[in-house]
């Protein structure tokens, strides 16, 4: 408002939210006094509270291989399992995340979830578990890279191991809210279709979450100050947007989506850009649309020219558990800007140094400028390449794009499988 947004509003929902009290990981063999504690955290929508006590089966990188390997030892044990794809035999192989690796530990009988982060030096990473955003049925957990070596080595040397798991959260109805800023578009023709620019402004309580997603959020208030404070005009209507609850299961976009089909509006948003993560944009990933790829390409080009800093790195592939997912699911087109982290940044995802230290103020105005001329560009195109699917298509794109097995995993494939 402040900028000069008129319609800004809230969009508010009830959502059961998901919040960590306390959590203990402790080895011990039987019939020993000789135990060892593990610094751990809880991942979310573990159990309200749970105590279980059970031998741990290593399902190596918890794809559904590794779980079939194990799948008679595993029923009623531990699963421990990486974050990450470690083994050779499963090199080249497209991993899963934590909650479809989680949801494979469940199918199979597990009774708790040991994960264990990629990232050396002590680092604990947390997140949901949950497929659905609902609460499972076992506790799961985090552990850094060094103590999940120490328990595969304790494990491997000792079969009478014993793992213990202490947790208590929270669970509660609470009252969330979306907000969107709306710039209205100017031509008759176009004025009634939407590109929304969206991105989370929730994150995980370990550190501050600057790069998940603060830097996100900033870049789409910076984008919306930049469009207000040079008076652009565009023929489309931008929903400037932030989405809560996307770290507990994508709840604030499926609430938008879900109001838009009530209203029979979706039909109107023909791009989603979302921008969860981006740093340093040099380029777009156009979603799997060959068309909005080539298009992409060709506006770099001007952008090139404007200002060479910019390298036009283009992808075109289509990604999973962020907000794009419900508008994707529902045959809206997605996009994203396209950059880098540094190392020591990117390791620091979900976990308790993911602090704002780790941000290059110069890449972020990288990611404002970069996507301030694209998202004016496909704002203005005479012909946006960027038509709504229909059911049957948006089947076809996501078999294509090799996202069936994961959304049937994650519950939200919706046709035969």
């Amino acid at each position: 408002k402040k900028y000069g947004f008129s319609n800004t509003k809230y969009q508010p929902f009830v959502v059961e939210s998901w919040s960590r009290d306390t959590v203990s990981l402790t080895l011990v063999p039987e019939k020993s006094d000789n135990y060892v504690d593990y610094e751990v955290v809880a991942l979310a929508h573990s159990p309200v509270s749970s105590h279980i006590t059970g031998k741990i089966v290593d399902c190596g990188d918890g794809l559904e291989e590794d779980f079939e390997k194990v799948k008679e030892e595993v029923k009623g044990k531990i699963a421990l399992f990486n974050i990450n794809l470690q083994l050779e035999a499963n090199k080249g192989k497209k991993n899963l995340h934590r909650s479809e690796k989680t949801a494979l530990a469940i199918q199979y009988g597990a009774s708790g979830v040991i994960i264990a982060n990629a990232v050396e030096g002590g680092v604990l990473l947390t997140g949901t578990a949950s497929v659905t955003g609902e609460l499972i049925p076992i506790p799961a957990v985090c552990v850094s890279v060094e103590s999940g070596k120490s328990m595969r080595r304790w494990i491997r040397d000792e079969k009478n191991i014993l793992a213990v798991i202490d947790m208590r959260n929270f669970s509660r109805p609470i009252n969330a809210r979306n907000v969107i800023a709306t710039l209205p578009g100017t031509s008759k023709k176009y004025k009634n279709e939407k590109i929304v620019i969206g991105g989370h402004l929730d994150s995980w309580d370990l550190a501050t979450g600057a790069m998940d997603n603060g830097i996100g959020s900033f870049t789409i208030l910076d984008v919306a100050r930049v469009f207000k404070s040079l008076n652009l005009k565009t023929k489309r209507t931008i929903e400037f947007t932030m989405f809560m609850g996307e770290e507990q299961g994508l709840l604030g976009s499926r609430y938008m989506v879900k109001k838009y089909m009530e209203t029979n509006q979706l039909k109107n948003v023909k791009l989603m850009m979302n921008l969860d993560m981006v740093n340093n944009t040099m380029g777009f990933n156009a979603g799997g649309n060959d068309a909005l790829k080539t298009k992409m390409d060709e506006i770099g080009e001007i952008i090139k020219q404007i200002d060479p800093e910019y390298k036009n790195t283009n992808r075109n592939s289509a990604g999973l558990h962020s907000d794009n997912q419900p508008f994707m699911l529902r045959g809206v087109s997605t996009c994203s800007p396209s950059g880098n982290f540094p190392v020591k940044a990117y390791n620091c995802y979900h976990a308790n140094c993911d602090r704002f230290d780790l941000i290059n103020k110069d890449q972020i105005n990288n990611n404002v400028r970069f996507t301030a001329m694209m998202l004016y560009a496909l704002a203005n195109l005479d012909d946006l390449p960027a038509k709504n699917k229909t059911d049957e298509e948006t089947k076809e794109f996501l078999t294509k794009q090799n996202l069936k097995k994961e959304l049937i995993i994650g519950k939200d494939w919706r046709w035969e499988q």
